[in-house]
């Protein structure tokens, strides 16, 4: 278009911000709200349950067979130190790629899909160690705090010591 004397602002404007911004999948447990990159779930389920694992921290659930994968399921609540979740129907499983390998996280409900700037990501603060270890950061959306989950973190350690 310049050649025609005009410039197209708006589309290199719109391609910076979406650049500079990210989609999540929002979910609950209790009342507080985390968030993971949209490009890292590949699908959502109900809880049906979990085959339980010897020798795994409390919080592994077990593992569920999807179409041929083994996928371990963690509790998120219980991986945030507040006890195991007691599921019910209404509960789901957020099945997520880490690296090459795919994880359900167990948790209250999906809330809803949020799209943020990157700027407005800001660090955890300190005061609570498994929070500052177990996420990545802090965004507000619409008046409310989503900490955004540091997937390797939250998988890591999941057998027990021996």
């Amino acid at each position: 278009m310049e050649a025609f004397g005009l410039r197209d602002d708006s589309v290199d404007q719109a391609a910076v911000a979406a650049q500079n911004s990210m989609q999540l999948i929002a979910f609950s447990i209790g009342e507080q709200t985390y968030g993971v990159e949209i490009t890292t779930v590949r699908e959502i389920r109900a809880w049906n349950g979990a085959t339980p694992l010897p020798n795994t921290r409390e919080f592994v659930r077990g593992v569920i067979n999807l179409r041929g994968t083994i996928v371990p399921i963690f509790d998120l609540r219980a991986r945030f130190g507040d006890g195991q979740t007691s599921p019910t129907k209404n509960h789901v499983v957020v099945v997520m790629s880490v690296g090459e390998k795919w994880v359900g996280m167990l948790v209250d409900a999906v809330s809803d899909i949020l799209t943020v700037s990157r700027d407005d990501i800001h660090q955890v603060p300190e005061g609570n160690s498994i929070d500052t270890e177990l996420l990545n950061g802090i965004v507000t959306h619409d008046n409310k705090m989503v900490g955004l989950i540091d997937l390797h973190a939250v998988v890591s350690g999941a057998r027990a010591e021996a």
